[in-house]
């Protein structure tokens, strides 16, 4: 009956109830102590109490009066004028005046709702005067009394519901913004998340997959004149493409880097710059400069990972005869440094990184380092050499870039016979 309230709760259902068997029982109670005491017209305020019980019962029963305040009005009238009948032929109708206050506050807007209540206490009163045949203030107190306190808490109820509303609908906001959040989140998450994904696949199975490619077209070159020589880059090629696939194992189950497994960060690069040496026309030595602190894994990796590329490039497209790489402390910043004496470029021309043709690296190593809190420069030009550094804050708990991601492609082993017409992608 409530047209107010599009969604009944069960606390508004329950009230509702206890309203409906209020009437029943005030309606009861009249018809019964007319028949009871034996009253004159005992039959016709029976016939008015079951009257105004089924005008009442038609309310709910009539969806209309659910969703028409016209319509709640006229039936409200029909109630009111039935009642108004057995208070003309029984005192006891009075009683059914206090739940009529609530229908009158409930179904009609306020201030017609408060005039309604009025005019309810003064029938009610005028009514209880009448029958008693003389009329004083105790008469006049209790009506008025019932009509004061529906009023109070018919417009308590409105304000809590009101206020439940108003949080009901701030915790539906509340919800749907943190689902919000959480979509934001999820594909914030997701999007840094490949881009972790594309920085180890660029510095370890993409290098790697180049050092075969180097050493089977080596290979392919020393064929058939010198097949001693081709059947050992064939064999590099092997163990290399072996030791790939222990990376790429270890990558999809992100483990921490082998290189850095039982060993430290300059071990690392120790073992970084022998093998580079090793397997290219190229001196690669390792200096150490300063008392070396205990790092946070994600700094080693990412370390490993920027010396590691920086190693690539030279090899590949330098055309240097040595490298250094510098472990070291500068303040309260660890720094790598990788410098060496090739044919140099100029940073500010670099061509767009291109899936067919690479690029990545420069951009992959500045990431990492910028995940960390950390910076990259790069200071080379044409004919003096490159020498790239990699700065990365001390005390800064774990980092969220590189993770405990896959390490040092043993499969970096780049390419023992450098590329004849290296490219001048860096």
């Amino acid at each position: 009956m409530n047209t107010a309230v599009p969604a009944p709760t069960p606390t508004t259902r329950a009230l509702t109830w206890c309203l409906h068997l209020l009437v029943v029982g005030l309606l009861a109670l009249a018809a019964g102590r007319a028949v009871a005491d034996g009253r004159p017209h005992a039959g016709w305020v029976v016939a008015a109490a079951v009257v105004c019980g089924l005008v009442y019962a038609a309310g709910p029963l009539l969806p209309r009066v659910g969703r028409s305040r016209r319509a709640a009005a006229l039936w409200l009238a029909a109630v009111d004028a039935a009642w108004l009948v057995l208070l003309a032929l029984s005192a006891d109708g009075v009683w059914v005046a206090f739940p009529l206050y609530f229908l009158q506050l409930h179904l009609l807007p306020r201030r017609a709702g408060l005039v309604a209540v009025a005019a309810t206490a003064a029938a009610a009163t005028g009514g209880y005067a009448a029958h008693q045949g003389s009329f004083g203030a105790a008469m006049a107190i209790g009506p008025s009394l019932g009509a004061a306190v529906a009023v109070a808490v018919a417009w308590g109820y409105q304000a809590l519901y009101r206020e439940s509303e108003r949080r009901r609908h701030l915790i539906e906001e509340l919800t749907a913004t943190r689902a919000d959040l959480a979509a934001a989140q999820h594909t914030a998450g997701v999007l840094a998340e490949r881009e972790r994904l594309a920085r180890e696949i660029h510095d370890t199975l993409a290098q790697g997959l180049t050092s075969i490619q180097l050493l089977l077209r080596a290979a392919e070159r020393a064929l058939p004149d010198a097949p001693e020589t081709a059947a050992r880059h064939v064999d590099q090629a092997r163990r290399s493409a072996v030791d790939n696939l222990a990376e790429a194992r270890r990558f999809v189950a992100a483990l921490a880097p082998p290189a850095l497994e039982g060993t430290t960060l300059a071990g690392a690069l120790e073992r970084l710059c022998a093998a580079t040496g090793a397997h290219h026309r190229i001196a690669v030595r390792l200096r150490v400069t300063g008392d070396l602190v205990p790092l946070p894994t994600a700094h080693e990796v990412a370390l490993l990972r920027i010396a590691q590329s920086a190693l690539s490039n030279t090899v590949r497209h330098a055309g240097a005869a040595t490298a250094e790489v510098t472990l070291g402390l500068l303040g309260d910043h660890v720094t790598v440094e990788i410098a060496d004496d090739g044919r140099g470029f100029d940073p500010a021309r670099l061509p767009a990184p291109d899936p067919e043709t690479g690029g990545f690296g420069l951009a992959a190593m500045r990431a990492r380092a910028h995940a960390l809190g950390g910076e990259l420069t790069v200071d080379s030009a044409p004919g003096r050499g490159t020498v790239l550094t990699a700065r990365l804050p001390l005390g800064r708990p774990g980092g969220t870039a590189s993770g405990p991601g896959p390490g040092l492609p043993s499969g970096l082993d780049p390419d023992p016979v450098p590329d004849p017409a290296p490219e001048a992608r860096p």
